[in-house]
Formats: C-alpha cells, sequence, structure tokens
C-alpha cells in the first residue's frame, strides 16, 4: 500500500512537471539540460575504458618489430618492412616501407593492397596535411604518389598521421629491430608490465577529481526552480495534501526533469560521439565506433541519476515546512549547523591515513579508500560553503545600493548561492591537490638528458654503406643548419677474436674530435689516445706505439682488420661529447685508414641548428630523408619523460577541459534560471527608478562573493588533499603556489565569463514590461 502510494504521488508529481503550462516547461527544460549535460559526461566516462582498450588493440594488431628474434627466412609469405617514423612541426608521424616477398604477403590492417614502387598509402588526416599549405616541406621528405587512404582499422584514432610506402631493394638492408622481416601483423605475446602504485594512484584521484563536478552539477540540476516549486506545494497544501505527499510530488517533478535528462543527455552524448572524429585534443583522437558505454556501467547511470534526484529533493525539503499559506524558508531561516558538515572531510582524512609514508615500495594502495577518502573530502566542500557563505554574508552590510543590493540577496538564500558556485569549487579543490601531486612526483619520472643541448640538438645515425662524410656534408648544406660534427665508430681489441682488452675508435676531422677530447694540436694524419675516460682502463695498454690492434667491424658485415699503432701517437684529455659521455680509446683524423677500412665504419653526424631560421628541424629532416633514407634524426631535449606519466597528465588535461566546458554551461544555466525567477522583482526595481548599471553591478557581485569564498575553501581542501597525497606517494611536501592561484583564477575566470554571458538576458528581463502577468 505504501509502495502504491509512492508512485502515485510521484507519478502526480510528474504530471505537474509537464502541465504546468509556459513556466512549467521552461523549469523542466532547464532542469533536463542541465541533467542531460551532467548524464552526457557520465556516459562518456563509461565508454573510456572500451576507447583505451580500442586504441591499444588496434595498436597490438599491426605491430610490425620483431625485438629479441631473429628475421624470419625469406618466402612466399614473408614482407620485409622498415619502420620509418618522423615528426612534423611536433607531430608524430608513424611511417613504413614495404616490399613483399610473395602472393602471401601479410597485409597490413587498414590496406586493400600493397602499394606499388614510388606508392604510398596515407591516413586521411595525412592526405589533408599533404595536400595543404602547411605540407608543403613534407611532401619533399615522403616523395611517393598517394594511391589509397588506411582504411579505419589500421589507425588507432581519426587524426593520426601514418602512411605505408612501397620501395623495391629492401630485403639488402635488413637491421633488426628497425627493418626485418615478418610473416604476420600483431603481437602474439604482448607483454604487460608491473603497475606502479604511484601512478595508479594518480589514475584512481584523477577519476575520481573530473567525475566529482558532474555529480554535484546533477546535484545542483535537479532543485532549478526551487523557489517557485515551493509556492506551488504550499497550494497543494491547500487543497488538502498533508506535508509527506507534498514532498513526494515535489520529487516526482524532480523525477521528470531527470528522465527527461537521461534523454538530453543521451542526444548530448551521441551528438558528442558523432563529432569526435573531428575532434584531437593534446594529440589524442578517436572515432567515434571507440566510445561505446559500458552496459553496466550505463545502467547504473539511468538507475542512479534518477535515483539522486529524488534523494537530493526529499534531503533538500526535510529542513522546509511547507504549510497552506506559504513557506517557512520566506521567513529568516534556521542558523546552520557545522558539527555534521565537519564529519565529511574528518572521515575522508581518517581513510586517508593508513596509507601515509606507504610511497611505491609497500605495495599497491588501497583503491576503494583512495577512492572514498578523496570523495569525502570533496564533498566536504559542498556541505561546508553554504555554512562559510551564510556566516560570511550575515556579517556584511555598508556599502553603495548595487552592494546592499546583492548582500541581502545573499542573507535571504545563500544555500542558492552557494550550490551555483559547488561544482567550480570541487572542481578547483581537486584540480589543487593533483597538480601538487603530479608536482611532487615529477622528478621521479622525469630525469635529465645527459645530451648538451647547447652543442647539438639533432643527431643522424649514418649507417656503414654511406660515407660519412659525404652524409655530414649534405647535412650541413641543410637550410638553418649553423655547424656539423661527423664521427665514424667502431671497437678496437687485442685479438681477432674474443678479445681480452678493448677500446674505441673514432674517427673524424679535428674539428669534430675536439668536441670529444681536448687535443694538443691537431692536423690531418695525427692519432690520438684518449685518458681520463669513464670506465676505460685498457687504452694506455693498447696504445703502445709498434702495437698490433683489430678493429672489428663484423656488425656490419666485415671481418675485422689489423691496425698498428703508429709512433707518433699523441695524448689527449677525454672531455664530455654532445651525448654528456666521456669516451676513450683511439682518435684518429679522417684519411689516416686505408679508404676500404674507414668505408666499413658506421658514423653520426651532430648537428647544431639556428634557432632564428623556421623551421630548420624540418629542413634537416628532409636532408636526412634524401642522404639516409633508413635514418630517423633524433631531436634532443633536455629531459626525458615516462610515457605512462605523461598519458596520465594528457588524460587529466583531457577531462579538465570538458569539465571545465561542463562547469561554464551549468554555470550559465543555473543563472539563467535565477535571473528568471527574479524577473518580476528586477521588473519592479527598473519600474521604481533603480538604474540597470546598479542591477547589472549587484548581479555581478552575487557572484563574485560566493565564488570568493568557495575559492578560498577549495584552496584549503585542495592543498590538504594535495598534502595528504603527496605523503601518501613517499614525496617531499611543497606548495607549487603558481599552480594554486592558476587554478583558482581558472575557476573565477570561467565564473566571470558566465556572468558576462548573462548580462543580455539581463538586460531583457529588467523591463517594466515584466511586470505583466496573466
Amino acid at each position: 500500500m505504501r509502495v502504491r502510494q509512492w508512485c502515485r504521488d510521484l507519478a502526480m508529481g510528474a504530471k505537474y512537471a509537464f502541465s504546468g503550462g509556459r513556466e512549467g516547461w521552461v523549469r523542466l527544460l532547464l532542469t533536463a539540460v542541465g541533467v542531460g549535460l551532467g548524464v552526457a559526461v557520465l556516459l562518456l566516462t563509461t565508454a573510456l575504458p572500451g576507447a583505451v582498450a580500442a586504441r591499444h588493440d588496434r595498436e597490438n594488431a599491426r605491430a610490425d618489430h620483431t625485438y629479441n628474434q631473429e628475421p624470419k627466412p625469406r618466402a612466399d609469405n614473408t614482407l620485409v618492412i622498415a619502420d620509418l617514423d618522423t615528426t612534423y612541426h611536433k607531430r608524430d608521424i608513424r611511417g613504413r616501407l614495404m616490399e613483399p616477398e610473395g602472393a602471401r604477403a601479410p597485409l597490413p590492417p587498414g590496406l586493400e593492397r600493397f602499394p606499388g614502387t614510388g606508392e604510398m598509402v596515407v591516413s586521411p588526416a595525412l592526405k589533408d596535411l599533404l595536400t595543404s599549405d602547411d605540407g608543403q616541406l613534407l611532401r619533399q621528405r615522403l616523395p611517393y604518389r598517394i594511391v589509397g587512404t588506411i582504411g579505419e582499422s589500421g589507425l588507432i584514432g581519426s587524426h593520426e598521421l601514418a602512411y605505408y610506402a612501397g620501395v623495391k631493394g629492401l630485403a639488402a638492408k635488413i637491421d633488426p629491430p628497425n627493418v626485418t622481416r615478418i610473416d604476420m601483423f600483431g603481437n602474439p605475446h604482448p607483454t604487460h608490465e608491473k603497475s606502479d602504485p604511484v601512478l595508479v594512484l594518480l589514475m584512481l584521484v584523477v577519476v575520481v577529481v573530473l567525475l566529482m563536478p558532474v555529480g554535484v552539477f546533477i546535484a545542483t540540476a535537479v532543485r532549478f526552480g526551487g523557489e517557485r516549486r515551493d509556492r506551488r506545494l504550499a497550494a497543494l497544501r491547500l487543497v488538502g495534501s498533508d506535508s509527506g505527499m507534498t514532498r513526494r510530488i515535489a520529487a516526482g517533478e524532480a523525477l521528470a526533469g531527470a528522465l527527461l535528462g537521461l534523454v538530453f543527455g543521451t542526444v548530448f552524448f551521441l551528438i558528442g560521439r558523432a563529432g569526435t572524429a573531428s575532434v584531437e585534443v593534446y594529440g589524442i583522437s578517436v572515432f567515434p565506433s571507440y566510445l561505446n558505454p559500458s552496459p553496466t556501467l550505463a545502467l547504473l547511470v539511468a538507475v542512479a541519476v534518477p535515483a539522486a534526484a529524488v534523494l537530493v529533493t526529499l534531503l533538500a525539503l526535510r529542513g522546509v515546512v511547507i504549510e497552506p499559506l506559504g513557506v517557512v524558508r520566506t521567513a529568516k531561516p534556521a542558523r546552520r549547523r557545522l558539527w555534521w558538515r565537519l564529519l565529511l572531510p574528518l572521515g575522508g582524512l581518517a581513510m586517508l591515513y593508513p596509507m601515509l609514508g606507504q610511497g611505491r615500495g609497500n605495495g599497491n594502495f588501497n583503491e576503494y579508500l583512495v577512492i572514498g577518502g578523496v570523495l569525502l573530502l570533496l564533498v566536504g566542500v559542498t556541505a561546508l560553503l553554504p555554512w562559510v557563505v551564510e556566516t560570511v554574508v550575515a556579517r556584511l552590510n555598508s556599502g553603495g545600493v548595487a552592494w546592499q543590493l546583492a548582500v541581502r540577496r545573499l542573507q535571504l538564500s545563500s544555500g542558492t548561492a552557494a550550490r551555483m558556485v559547488n561544482g567550480i569549487a570541487v572542481a578547483v579543490a581537486g584540480a589543487i591537490a593533483l597538480q601538487m601531486l603530479f608536482a611532487g612526483v615529477e622528478g621521479d619520472y622525469t630525469k635529465q638528458s645527459r645530451n648538451n643541448v647547447q652543442r647539438a640538438q639533432t643527431q643522424v645515425n649514418v649507417p656503414s654503406t654511406i660515407p660519412v662524410g659525404a652524409a655530414a656534408e649534405e647535412l650541413g648544406r641543410a637550410r638553418g643548419v649553423r655547424r656539423v660534427m661527423a664521427l665514424s665508430e667502431a671497437y678496437a681489441g687485442d685479438r681477432r677474436q674474443d678479445p681480452n682488452e678493448g677500446a674505441g675508435v673514432l674517427v673524424g676531422d679535428c674539428a669534430s674530435l675536439r668536441e670529444v677530447a681536448t687535443l694538443p694540436s691537431c692536423r690531418e694524419g695525427d692519432v690520438f689516445s684518449v685518458l681520463g675516460a669513464e670506465y676505460d682502463t685498457d687504452t694506455p695498454k693498447l696504445a703502445r706505439p709498434g702495437r698490433t690492434v683489430y678493429i672489428d667491424a663484423r656488425y656490419n658485415g666485415s671481418a675485422p682488420f689489423a691496425w698498428t699503432v703508429p709512433r707518433g701517437i699523441k695524448q689527449a684529455q677525454s672531455r664530455e661529447d654532445p651525448t654528456g659521455v666521456k669516451r676513450g680509446g683511439f682518435l684518429i683524423t679522417r684519411g689516416t685508414l686505408p679508404a676500404r677500412t674507414e668505408s666499413a665504419l658506421a658514423g653520426v653526424v651532430f648537428l647544431a641548428l639556428d634557432p632564428s631560421v623556421p623551421d630548420a628541424l624540418e629542413h634537416v629532416r628532409n636532408a636526412a630523408a634524401r642522404v639516409v633514407p633508413l635514418a630517423t634524426p633524433m631531436t634532443w631535449a633536455a629531459t626525458e619523460r615516462s610515457g605512462a606519466f605523461t598519458s596520465i597528465r594528457t588524460g587529466l588535461f583531457v577531462g579538465a577541459t570538458c569539465v571545465l566546458g561542463l562547469i561554464g554551461v551549468s554555470l550559465l544555466v543555473s543563472q539563467l534560471e535565477q535571473l528568471r525567477e527574479r524577473r518580476k522583482l528586477l521588473s519592479s526595481l527598473v519600474a521604481f527608478g533603480t538604474r540597470r548599471r546598479t542591477l547589472s553591478l549587484s548581479v555581478l557581485w552575487q557572484t563574485a562573493i560566493p565564488i570568493a569564498m568557495g575559492l578560498l575553501l577549495a584552496s584549503a581542501v585542495g592543498l590538504t588533499l594535495g598534502a595528504i597525497l603527496l605523503k601518501m606517494s613517499g614525496a617531499t611536501v611543497s606548495v607549487d603556489w603558481a599552480s594554486v592561484l592558476t587554478m583558482s583564477g581558472i575557476g573565477a575566470g570561467v565564473v566571470l565569463l558566465v556572468t558576462v554571458l548573462s548580462l543580455p538576458p539581463l538586460l531583457r528581463l529588467m523591463r517594466p514590461e515584466g511586470l505583466r502577468t496573466e
């Protein structure tokens, strides 16, 4: 009987929501849009695990590297493939050269046929780039004719740049893993790295921080039109409904808005899903087919959102006395109690406390305690903010007319003002904590590169089949190259086979040799033994004049050749080369060794670029593609960062971008709903002579005062949570004040933008015609 009564009352409330005339439809629409935006983000979240898995599966399906494996013997079902990845204007391009060796050679995923010699099949995004004005330099690097596009099954994202090109003579250049022979695509034995507890902690906190504002927005959206709803409920009490029935009817109205919001959210999600193919965020793109929400999680959203709408409404009305002649809320409300609001953040601290100091050395963090603790701390912001706003605005009095109007409005409805900024406060608190955590552990995943970027910025490895001197000369002609250092490398031992003593051999001109050692003097024909190198004890033994050593070039197919240490050998002191290594062994000026031996040595060319020349790096890459076709120039950076850490940080930026958009739109909807409810009041004030500028300024103050309090509270909670997370990860607790101010500034900027966008509707509402009624 009780269940039937509940259902009847909820159904009646839903009926009132759809039959309330124009006002009712506007209120229902605002609620549905607010809830729908939150539902769309939740559905996107439920689809992300599947999208990540789909990208990973696509990557595995097209894998063509054979690490730790010998190349397959030539057969009718083999393919020679070369990895020729490159970069263009900081965008990675996946490149492969192919030579099928039989009719049954494996075809890469996404291709219908092999491209012929001099032809290539490209991804749609690369095709657009090559045909645009921005792709002029890249067209010089890829001198192949486009004969098709790679299908979706061969790409990991809609904006990925990739190509497959057909060439001849690739089999003679097999050098695993970059050039190898395969008989299938895909990795039959994918490896799974052991998870890093700190990275797992980062992912958990990122997910909670990004989803928490969404829940706050949904809870706020179902309470749109609260004041008008209470007046309607008073009318229901007048015709005979009891207080319990009245609250259930109100819950039914919220349920109707939430259900319509589920429909809107599904539509928003489908529209956004269809548009993902044209969007790339921080270098990440997906295909619409990737974004398929998990049925279980989608069902959970469909059940949780309406249930939350009913629960939030019943809790909101618990402290409101609705009588037949009005709502007690119109009188001065009772002071909010603080004690129970403090229990939430204290409970969160209690859940996180057992994991302090655990770091990565004591196993994984307890996922449930992490999620629960972070949730309670962030929910504590939403619980404490109404009390803070009420307490502060109760003490605000003197000021101008606009200030007085704003403060009086806040004193009468501080709860509504706090609800508007709850979402932004939670987002800022979480962002501050994450910034502290990322900054605190970044040093563990970022290391300084040994490469000296002041002396060189690019390195090109030259195979023994190409003369190093000629390659260096051609690379030096590239536009923007300021300096060229070319060295040939080998290894010298005391025996032809299995030497007991060995040392490195570097061949180059005097200018290049001075990059690796301090030379007393140098001219063509000189030979040096280098002292003071790292881990080098054999050079003094081998560098005795007249001794025969064997320069071993077997790794590139040549046999070791004997070389006699000249009597005029000089000594030099080692210095760090551009890669940060102190080399030892022999330094030999170019031309001293016989031509046949020098041509058997592999080389390396270091290039210093002129930063004032635009696209200097692209010109070097183009030159390298002509001179050393199978080599990819390596661009040096001062630091090297873990790929997993970078991926999580990129995911945070992508998610934060979506959440900030949701924050802005939801705040705008909430602001418009507030203005709509106050239409008659604003019209009355204008009719009595209040200036529009004064009213506009009062609306700005009504937004600025709560947001200032919210940001202060968010900063305090964010700093506390960040310090705890740093303690949990075993990192030193430090505050990045620039990040704190940046996050707070972004939050304030979003609110300011929303206020500016709400001014045109405000000006339209401030007309005497708004006093008309039916």
